[in-house]
């Protein structure tokens, strides 16, 4: 990308190798996320020209002075947050709140402040440390994530973000329980990733909210007990199906509004988790008695409030058991050349996940038979 809203570039850049604490990854496939997209629009800022991708699963190829948890050869899922394991809150358990990597995500480097791309003498930034719309990157070693080499790389692309995100905010930061409620607001691939989590924690009634017909039809496939449109009796409707109000509400869209009708719709003593990353400007507001009154809970989730070593190769083990059914979320593949082609049917609602594919008998198309086919 050479800047917001200009076409992308297919180009040759120069990749330095890996320093010490980081790896080089020979990649499969890379998800296309609705982020990449919002940072192409400049709704997400970020240093340009840089390389884009932030969801990706590969091969290592070789690896820092350091590096001890993967070798060459190994099968790795990427995250986007990397971590110190050293900070205050990476030694409190919250790894995604790590305080050394949050300069250079912002900064578009990698975690010594420095870059590993370029195009001639021209330094290149990193996009979420990751960079996956490349034939190779080099990420933090914290970032590679060893998994099972059973499991597909196109589908462990997916979850080193919009599925670990979904998924987290139901396991981790909502903690759903069996025989709860649930709604999930908005049904784009993050918030079909809590419909599946919310399904596999046994909640009862699991309610979904979007204005598109065919993705309201698709969480129904995925886990969804009950599909609404918005409108202005959407509270009440929530209200009356599960008694008085969901248990847990996920707000998985971060639109205008939405945080408002989730508070609203959620039970007293109910939890809210917003996910979805409103814009910048955004102001919400909520009724200050009702907040103290009826003891809810308001929170947010970065990255699924995760544990990315831990929770991308559980979530992949699931996967594996036939718990979660990720693959089905893919609706089409790219080669590299199309990514104009993917942020144009991301944007016009077209995809549930898609994935660019630089490997296909690594990405492991096809290898599983209820798979649905991906087009090329």
């Amino acid at each position: 990308m050479t800047r917001p809203n200009e076409p992308l570039e297919t180009v040759s850049l120069e990749l330095s190798g890996p320093r010490t604490g980081e790896v080089l990854v020979r990649l499969a496939a890379t998800g296309v996320c609705a982020s990449d997209v919002h940072t192409h629009t400049g709704r997400i800022p970020s240093p340009a020209p840089c390389v884009l991708g932030h969801e990706g699963a590969g091969v290592v190829e070789e690896v820092g002075a350091g590096v001890t948890h993967v070798a060459v050869g190994d099968h790795v899922a990427l995250s986007w947050m990397p971590s110190c394991g050293v900070c205050r809150h990476c030694t409190a358990g919250r790894p995604v709140l790590c305080t050394a990597a949050a300069p250079a995500l912002l900064a578009g480097t990698l975690l010594d402040g420095t870059v590993r791309l370029h195009r001639g003498a021209q330094p290149v930034n990193h996009y979420s440390f990751l960079s996956t719309f490349a034939t190779h990157t080099v990420v933090p070693a914290s970032s590679a994530i060893r998994i099972d080499p059973r499991v597909p790389l196109a589908v462990a692309s997916l979850v080193g973000c919009g599925v670990l995100t979904g998924y987290g905010a139901v396991i981790n930061r909502a903690r759903v329980a069996p025989g709860s409620s649930v709604a999930v607001f908005g049904a784009g691939g993050v918030g079909l990733s809590a419909v599946m989590a919310a399904r596999l924690s046994g909640a009862e009634r699991i309610l979904v909210v979007d204005p598109v017909v065919a993705k309201l039809e698709e969480a129904g496939v995925f886990g969804a007990t009950h599909l609404l449109a918005p409108g202005d009796d959407l509270v009440e409707r929530i209200r009356e199906i599960t008694g008085g109000g969901v248990d847990h509400a996920i707000d998985a869209a971060g639109a205008e509004g939405v945080l408002a009708q989730a508070f609203a719709a959620t039970v007293p003593g109910g939890t809210i988790v917003c996910v979805g990353m409103p814009d910048s400007r955004a102001r919400p507001s909520l009724p200050g008695p009702e907040l103290v009154r009826e003891e809810k809970i308001v929170t947010g989730s970065l990255y699924g409030s995760s544990c990315p070593s831990v929770d991308i190769p559980t979530i992949l083990r699931q996967y594996l058991a036939g718990s979660l059914p990720l693959d089905r979320m893919i609706t089409r593949s790219y080669e590299l050349e199309g990514m104009n082609d993917a942020f144009a049917d991301l944007r016009e609602g077209r995809l549930t996940r898609g994935v660019v594919v630089f490997d296909e008998h690594l990405a492991g198309l096809g290898v599983r038979a209820d798979a649905v086919a991906l087009a090329a």
